[in-house]
């Protein structure tokens, strides 16, 4: 896990699929030593997250452990995660307890890509090419939280702890 004090600048440019994964970590450590609460992942289908990044599953545990965590996800679909993703699939389940994902019926195209983790919240404006920013000030933070309890009223639990199969 990285140190906090090497968490997300406000402001600093993500470019690039490596600075990206760096910016999670960064601001999921960050998240942890803040001890925020409420961590929030927003994507379409989260496929090109680094969701099994062994060092991002390990923060993301240690922060799951602390009292009165949650992790909401909302996305517009979730089929491809176990499938893509089986590490992050288990933590899943180990943490059902903190996790809360949900399907927006909002258009794929008005679902941003973001991670909310307090002032260290970042957000990619280009999916393609991995371009963002982590989040320059409260007020943007805000702003995007706003965003994000759209999505929530126009959402349904999506992405159960655990997966039915024959």
């Amino acid at each position: 896990m990285h140190d906090a004090t090497q968490g997300a600048d406000r402001g600093a440019l993500i470019d690039g699929r490596s600075e990206f994964t760096h910016a999670v970590r960064r601001s999921l450590a960050q998240a942890y030593h803040q001890r925020e609460r409420e961590l929030c992942l927003v994507d379409t289908d989260f496929d090109i997250w680094p969701l099994d990044d062994a060092e991002i599953l390990d923060t993301l545990g240690v922060w799951a452990r602390l009292p009165q965590r949650r992790l909401v996800m909302v996305g517009t679909r979730f089929e491809t995660i176990p499938r893509l993703f089986s590490r992050f699939t288990t933590w899943r389940g180990t943490f059902a307890h903190v996790v809360e994902a949900f399907t927006t019926a909002v258009e794929p195209s008005q679902v941003p890509t973001l991670l909310l983790a307090g002032p260290s919240s970042l957000m990619l404006a280009d999916r393609l090419r991995w371009r963002g920013h982590a989040l320059g000030s409260d007020k943007e933070v805000a702003d995007w939280r706003e965003v994000v309890d759209v999505l929530l009223q126009r959402s349904e639990p999506g992405f159960g702890a655990n997966t039915l199969g024959l």
